[in-house]
């Protein structure tokens, strides 16, 4: 975002060695921030980003949002690397296509790792970080939802239904966290990632034409998203920005 200068301030981005997380931490890199790259299994990419990222103190950390002792252990590598944090985002997740009449093929299984890395993992994260992020007194806290929380569509049903439940506690926190925190989700359409297995340049082109916009969405449109949320939106609190080209519209 032209002339928001974060200087100062520390971000904790989970899911942010690939895809809207990277996009994310480079532009909160950009703007001054120093920023804790969360990953899961890639510390190669994870540390390439780091050592690409403009300005000093970035730094990168391990995260397995199923396991609560690695989640609390992110908290207070924060805690020791910044001695603040400002930021926190959660774009850690994800999915697997299963056609939405396929009810067999959602096994409990599935269900249950879903719900635990894309609910219950967000939530954790939160959880862990907000007695650090309350002592700032202007923090903030931006999910990474979907369209698929409040259509019904997606890549699986489960899907769906993690981010409508991302969506809603979201609501409820940003309620209980403010003043010192605000909550914020925002809530892409099909992006220019791999995050969803075998969703090409052409299948975006197809959903793109279907749109409104008529563009294919870039993990950086999502990432101005954020920043908006971080560093302009002062004013709000549990809200949603949608960036989809006007997809959910369709």
């Amino acid at each position: 975002m032209t002339g928001a200068s974060l200087q100062g301030r520390c971000a904790l981005v989970t899911g942010a060695s690939n895809g809207i997380g990277a996009a994310t931490a480079q532009m909160l890199a950009q703007a001054g921030a120093r920023v804790m790259i969360g990953y899961y299994s890639s510390a190669e990419r994870a540390e390439k980003l780091r050592a690409s990222l403009p300005g000093n103190g970035h730094c990168i950390q391990r995260i397995a949002l199923e396991d609560a002792a690695s989640v609390r252990a992110a908290a207070q590598a924060a805690h020791t690397a910044f001695g603040r944090l400002d930021v926190l985002v959660n774009s850690a997740g994800f999915t697997r296509p299963i056609a939405h009449a396929n009810l067999d093929a959602l096994d409990n299984d599935f269900m249950d790792a879903m719900l635990i890395a894309n609910v219950r993992g967000p939530f954790s994260m939160i959880r862990a970080c907000a007695p650090l992020m309350k002592q700032t007194g202007d923090a903030v806290i931006v999910n990474i939802s979907s369209i698929s929380g409040f259509t019904g569509s997606g890549s699986n049903i489960a899907y769906c239904a993690s981010k409508a439940a991302i969506d809603n506690i979201s609501l409820a926190l940003a309620r209980v966290l403010g003043p010192e925190i605000r909550v914020m989700c925002v809530s892409p359409g099909a992006v220019a990632t791999d995050f969803v297995a075998g969703r090409g340049r052409p299948e975006l082109e197809k959903i793109a034409a279907g749109s409104p916009l008529k563009k294919v969405v870039e993990p950086e449109d999502v990432a101005q998203a954020v920043m908006a949320c971080v560093t302009h939106l002062k004013s709000s609190t549990g809200g949603r920005i949608i960036v989809d080209g006007g997809r959910f519209l369709v």
